[in-house]
């Protein structure tokens, strides 16, 4: 059975990727997670922004096995991209554009108004990319050039979330995971 900080986790971190970390009150959280409030206060006694914190620490470190999901060099560069690019339209479909990513959601809001949950998102792209960049060299690319590649999947893939739930449309998604398909063939070129 999952313990009640564990469900006051996932509940924010749900919740947080549906309607942003404003958006989201406290008691939403603590309901979510069938949790008595007080022990929101118990788990995370910085109150919201801890637990906004955590939320993001947690969830973004998740995300990170996405790249072992989909980056596997006996499939090939472009495959994996498109993998990538494919998953995010299903889950776009699936929650009927609800859901996108909780680390993105929060660092819109918050990069210019709270310095805690700002390096906290930061810190969750810099492993990404960290971790995204230690992937696709195993393709052959050069550390520069796999960085290069890491950081265009990430904002593209982003990016492709924010205007599909925007316009309740795939395309965005489609077309970003197009270009970045391109830039991976432009860098695999370059090889020799």
């Amino acid at each position: 059975m999952t313990g009640t900080k564990d469900r006051i986790l996932a509940a924010g971190a749900e919740l947080f990727r549906q309607g942003g970390y404003a958006g989201t009150g406290v008691k939403q959280i603590v309901e979510a997670a069938g949790a008595p409030f007080g022990s929101l206060y118990h788990f995370f006694p910085g109150g919201k922004e801890q637990l906004g914190e955590e939320v993001v620490r947690s969830s973004g470190m998740q995300y990170i096995a996405l790249f072992d999901l989909f980056v596997k060099p006996e499939a090939g560069l472009v495959d994996c991209i498109e993998a990538f690019f494919a998953a995010g339209v299903t889950s776009l479909l699936e929650t009927d554009y609800v859901e996108g990513c909780p680390i993105a959601t929060v660092a819109l809001e918050v990069a210019t108004t709270n310095e805690t949950l700002r390096q906290a998102t930061a810190d969750v792209f810099t492993a990404w990319i960290d971790a995204g960049t230690e992937r696709l060299e195993k393709f052959g690319l050069p550390r520069e050039s796999a960085r290069t590649l890491t950081i265009t999947l990430i904002t593209s893939l982003e990016g492709a979330f924010v205007l599909a739930r925007s316009m309740r449309s795939t395309e965005p998604m489609a077309v970003a995971g197009t270009a970045v398909v391109d830039v991976a063939r432009r860098l695999l070129a370059e090889l020799g």
